[in-house]
């Protein structure tokens, strides 16, 4: 790593899937809020996002909100409120929408006893207009797939699987509490695609402690042994102030930032090298991806699940702790089970938290998803879309100074093109055009 290059790696930035990003919504918008905004809500087709926070244990890397369950009864009462929040939303919405994305989250979503997950899916059919094409995604811990469970979500019209794999040294799995052989993984592959499903996702970690250049090679290339249709390679964000189940991880068993940056590369030349297209900062996919193919024709997208093919731009999410969007701005569900639950059961949406957007908020948000998709962006066709004056964004053209000094970012007019070198780097670019994050006190994850 160049020392230019170390200067931006440590960098705490937002990862982006939203903007404004989660730590600035706040309690002004309400289930009132949200209700008057479903009410409004345009002839467009919609995505719906359930989140099902339970895993049957915590692993120690683990940043998501969810908790441990070993008995299923706490899961099936979960999944009676999950389906009464898709019925008090759709009451709210009033004519019913076309749905063109479904994806379950958490959190182990599978963990949901069969009969509950099927009742709930009902309820979303009996609510919504399922497009005929829509992509309806779960994600799923390998060690709990069996042909049971491929041959559920098969029936309940599942056509995208994405498998948390991480890594698959031994010492690794050790070291962050998730001990998941090969073999298991194989096997849930061999599962699902046994009942048609192969449409597959893995996602793979970097940053995690013991990793070694070696080590990660050779998880690059056992996953590719498993053919994924897509491959996410996220950075391993250390925040244990934020997860207690992290302070079970050793910093001094974690890379630094140039140990990070060679891990990641040494990982995308094994995935590259297999004919995979790099999507973005993180994801790679075949070639016969739709995924691969929305990047070519200039279609993809990020989301709260990252790059995306979903071109719908509003996002209903359901469960405790889920967050939505609206045209109006971003909603977010009680991140408590018990909190989530009452709201339910009193008939009141249970929004907790959000933020409105206006104009500003929507062109920067288009300013950083083209960044983060696509590496270039045209500021002033975006500042035209949205009738903001080029000068309300000049700010953010002032803090890329740094990085086009440094070879990071280059300017032409109003366009902003990400250089080669400065890809990995392209979160920090992003942040130019936040205006946010200055203000805030929010702690991010590193750069790289």
């Amino acid at each position: 790593m160049t020392p230019i290059e170390a200067r931006y790696a440590n960098r705490n930035v937002p990862r982006y899937t939203s903007y404004p990003t989660a730590p600035h919504f706040s309690a002004q918008v309400d289930a009132q809020t949200y209700a008057g905004w479903l009410a409004e809500l345009p002839e467009r087709p919609v995505s719906l996002y359930l989140h099902v926070p339970f895993c049957r244990e915590i692993c120690h890397y683990c940043g998501c909100n969810t908790k441990a369950s070993r008995r299923d009864g706490p899961i099936a009462a979960y999944g009676e409120t999950l389906a009464a929040e898709i019925r008090l939303v759709r009451a709210l919405i009033g004519a019913p929408r076309k749905v063109s994305h479904i994806h379950w989250g958490g959190g182990t979503p599978s963990l949901m006893p069969r009969t509950s997950f099927l009742r709930i899916v009902e309820t979303v059919s009996q609510g919504f207009e399922i497009a005929p094409d829509c992509e309806h995604a779960i994600e799923l811990d390998p060690r709990t797939v069996t042909r049971a469970l491929a041959d559920t979500l098969a029936l309940a019209g599942i056509t995208r699987t994405s498998l948390g794999v991480q890594d698959f040294d031994p010492t690794v799995q050790e070291a962050i509490g998730r001990i998941q052989p090969w073999e298991t993984v194989a096997a849930a592959v061999d599962a699902l695609k046994g009942v048609g499903l192969d449409a597959m996702n893995f996602d793979l970690m970097y940053g995690l402690p013991r990793q070694s250049e070696a080590s990660i090679r050779r998880t690059a290339q056992r996953a590719l042994e498993l053919a994924p249709s897509r491959i996410a390679l996220f950075g391993y964000a250390h925040v244990p102030w934020f997860k207690k189940n992290q302070t079970l991880i050793s910093e001094a068993d974690l890379p630094d930032a140039s140990a990070r940056r060679m891990l990641a590369e040494a990982a995308r030349d094994e995935i590259t090298a297999a004919g995979y297209v790099p999507i973005g900062l993180d994801h790679f996919a075949r070639r016969d991806d739709t995924m691969a193919i929305a990047l070519a024709d200039g279609t993809l997208h990020r989301n709260f699940q990252g790059y995306t093919t979903d071109s719908a731009d509003m996002l209903i999410g359901f469960g405790a702790s889920s967050i939505g969007r609206l045209p109006q701005g971003y909603v977010q569900n009680a991140p408590d089970v018990a909190g989530w639950q009452r709201a339910v059961d009193a008939g009141r949406a249970p929004i907790v938290r959000g933020v409105a957007l206006d104009a500003d908020d929507r062109a920067r948000a288009d300013i950083i998803e083209a960044l983060m998709t696509n590496y270039e962006v045209d500021v002033e066709v975006i500042a035209q879309r949205h009738a903001v004056g080029l000068d309300t964004l000049a700010d953010g053209f002032e803090r890329l100074g740094e990085l086009v000094g440094d070879g990071l970012v280059e300017i032409d007019g109003w366009r902003v093109t990400v250089t080669e070198t400065g890809q990995p780097f392209v979160r920090v670019a992003a942040a130019a055009f936040d205006s946010y994050l200055a203000a805030g006190q929010a702690r991010h994850s590193v750069a790289i």
